[in-house]
């Protein structure tokens, strides 16, 4: 009981809730806004796909983020699932297998789409997501890598900071002469010769001229280079290019957020990101990028859904209203917290899964050997999914990590019409029992014995 109530507290503060694999939780805090919209808010209403995307069938509905780090995932591992959401990491190459992380230069960005075109060719009407990271600059991102091989755009780049020491490496050390960089780069889940996070082959790893790892966008930076702003080309020529406006790609993953000044930088367990460039000095500074870094989010996201497409960061998965989506996601109803949170969102044409696009985490085993490959509470997340969706809403995994099995559950094939019933409702008050009505069946839950059944119309 007392974990119930603390999962209710925190959704009730803002925060988004988010099983790891083997049970581990971790709480990843909501924006704080006021009520402009401007993000990471993403206000009611407001921030929805368009018009033309919306569907109700029970396997449209549906939504993965596989990745496989010793080379393509094959498409029939994939086959059924609505949106397939591809991590960077895919097709890597990690030991002795071939991947990206091999070849001379890097070309994590070419293989996935060589990844997207494959898995859409495999099941008619699956469409792709493609991550690109918001505040990490990855060289293994051919648009990245010419980049910093260009001395012209230094400035959309954050440095070390002047003088050391530095806790982040400025030089791969495996090339003579060595290869060195004074823009800020840290060694986080970067590829390594003779191993790393993805292996490369000799002599060394291949990110250009620079050493490879995490580099820092200056979202900040006013330098205008051959006629572009940064703004301009991050959205234009890193979102939204070829591959981002491919019809094949319905959307993206926008990893990480620049923090508020003295606040923690995401994935930088390898580095200190702060001392390493200064900021933790500069906090005027700091600041100017957070905003400056909101400001050039909310421009992407303006322009992605002009051009129809979404994003894993504009879904909501649970605690606050306008809050960014978990990438960690936890089922919304739980056996724990079923009959309070069925309440609060049955009977209520403004709850979350009406206002917003809703992604449902299905629960997975905890042994993390195993993962999405068991669904032991299946029913009950399918039946709590279908009692509380929207227009707008996805049934699936957030990231599980790499090389895992997404078997396509038979019951997500099924057709269980349209809702006859706009929200769900509890049958008499403190039933604990919810149902709802759908053109071909009838939904409903027990939260007394967390036991759903579906009755099939004739």
């Amino acid at each position: 009981m007392l974990r119930s109530v603390a999962t209710l507290l925190l959704a009730v503060q803002g925060y988004a809730v988010a099983t790891l694999e083997g049970g581990e939780r971790t709480f990843e805090m909501a924006p704080v806004t006021d009520g402009s919209c401007t993000y990471p808010a993403n206000c009611p209403n407001k921030v929805l796909p368009r018009a033309d995307k919306q569907t109700w069938m029970m396997n449209k509905s549906t939504i993965i983020m596989p990745c496989n780090n010793t080379g393509f995932t094959d498409p029939k591992t994939t086959l059924g699932w609505g949106i397939v959401d591809f991590d960077w990491s895919n097709a890597k190459g990690k030991g002795n297998a071939s991947g990206w992380a091999k070849h001379s230069p890097m070309d994590d960005e070419e293989m996935l789409y060589q990844q997207v075109q494959m898995t859409a060719a495999a099941t008619p009407g699956t469409t792709v997501w493609v991550y690109r990271c918001s505040v990490y600059a990855y060289p293994w991102y051919t648009s990245v890598r010419l980049l910093l091989d260009d001395p012209a755009y230094a400035p959309w780049f954050i440095n070390f900071k002047e003088e050391g020491p530095w806790f982040s490496p400025k030089c791969d050390n495996n090339f003579n002469p060595p290869k060195c960089s004074n823009y800020y780069h840290m060694q986080e889940q970067t590829p390594g010769y003779p191993t790393g996070d993805g292996d490369c082959k000799a002599p060394g790893c291949d990110c250009g001229n620079a050493p490879c790892g995490f580099y820092l966008w200056n979202h900040s930076s006013t330098a205008i280079v051959n006629n572009q702003t940064f703004q301009q080309w991050f959205i234009n020529d890193y979102m939204l290019n070829k591959v981002g406006m491919s019809p094949l790609v319905s959307g993206f993953f926008w990893d990480d957020f620049w923090p508020a000044p003295n606040e923690g930088f995401p994935d930088a367990r390898s580095g200190k990101v702060a001392i390493d460039t200064g900021l933790d000095k500069d906090v005027a500074g700091w600041g100017q990028i957070t905003t400056a870094y909101h400001n050039n989010m909310d421009a992407l996201r303006a322009e992605t859904l002009a051009a129809g497409k979404f994003a894993w960061q504009l879904m909501w998965t649970g605690g606050n209203v306008e809050g960014v989506g978990s990438t960690v996601p936890r089922p919304i109803v739980t056996q724990e917290t079923c009959a309070v949170a069925l309440r609060g969102l049955c009977n209520n044409a403004t709850a979350p899964p009406q206002t917003r696009a809703m992604m449902y985490a299905l629960t997975t085993s905890t042994d993390k050997h195993v993962g999405p490959a068991v669904l032991p509470e299946l029913k009950q997340d399918l039946a709590n999914f279908l009692l509380v969706r929207g227009p707008y809403a996805w049934l699936g995994h957030g990231w599980k990590g790499c090389s895992k099995d997404y078997p396509f559950p038979p019951e997500f094939n099924l057709d269980y019409g349209t809702p006859v019933d706009t929200v769900c409702k509890e049958t008499a008050p403190n039933s604990g029992v919810f149902t709802r009505e759908w053109s071909k069946a009838r939904v409903t839950m027990d939260c007394s014995s967390y036991e759903p059944t579906i009755t099939w119309k004739q």
